[in-house]
């Protein structure tokens, strides 16, 4: 379970989120807001990437803060923002998350197949990420975020930039593998979650509406 406890972000005057609190269980939700709204600022508190300015961060009643590599190692994130190495293959990239993320090297082969399967990029795996497309490198995040098979999951915009097939193929996806995780989707679509979420979260000017 993650338990957002009146979590408040501020840039200076301005107040990016304020006093957000949530309680999210085993499912699928969504995360809706214009741009601007606080999603990618609440996404990066929640994956311990910023540090809130007033509230915390639970994960099954423990803060995220005291639990260091035993809460990263039990979370997947797929940023919005396309940061690879465009000299790396595919394969060669999701070798080196695994690597990062502690998966044996006994595993890794299995499971680098198991999520290059998941986001339909086998074909493609041997390429260097320079050459692919810009839905091809949001569905490679999107692997890479669920190596491992983490319990909490966050995908900032993962169908942006796919084509409607590639859409629904990692709507469905998200729906198969989300029996026992925590997965929080943020998306501009509505139609990209509305069928498979749990709940949807609605952010404006960082407040839950």
């Amino acid at each position: 379970m993650l338990e957002l406890q009146n979590i408040t972000k501020r840039y200076g005057n301005r107040r990016a989120l304020d006093h957000i609190s949530l309680t999210l269980e085993n499912g699928i939700y969504g995360l809706l807001g214009p741009n601007g709204a606080g999603k990618s600022t609440l996404m990066n508190i929640i994956t311990g990437n910023l540090k809130p300015s007033s509230g915390k961060v639970l994960w099954n009643g423990k803060n995220i803060r005291d639990m260091g590599a035993d809460y990263r190692s039990l979370l997947g994130y797929a940023p919005q923002q396309q940061g690879l190495y465009d000299t790396f293959t595919g394969i060669r990239f999701l070798s080196y998350m695994a690597a990062l993320k502690g998966i044996s090297k006994k595993e890794q082969k299995g499971e680098i197949q198991r999520v290059l399967d998941y986001v339909n990029l086998t074909e493609k795996a041997c390429r260097p990420i320079g050459s692919y497309s810009g839905g091809m490198k949001q569905r490679i995040l999107v692997a890479q975020a669920i190596l491992g098979d983490p319990h909490l999951i966050i995908l900032d915009e993962p169908t942006a930039g796919l084509d409607p097939k590639e859409r629904v193929r990692i709507r469905e996806n998200i729906r198969n593998i989300s029996g026992d995780k925590v997965i929080l989707v943020s998306t501009h679509v509505v139609s990209d979650i509305e069928s498979i979420a749990k709940e949807i979260i609605l952010l404006r000017e960082g407040k839950i509406v």
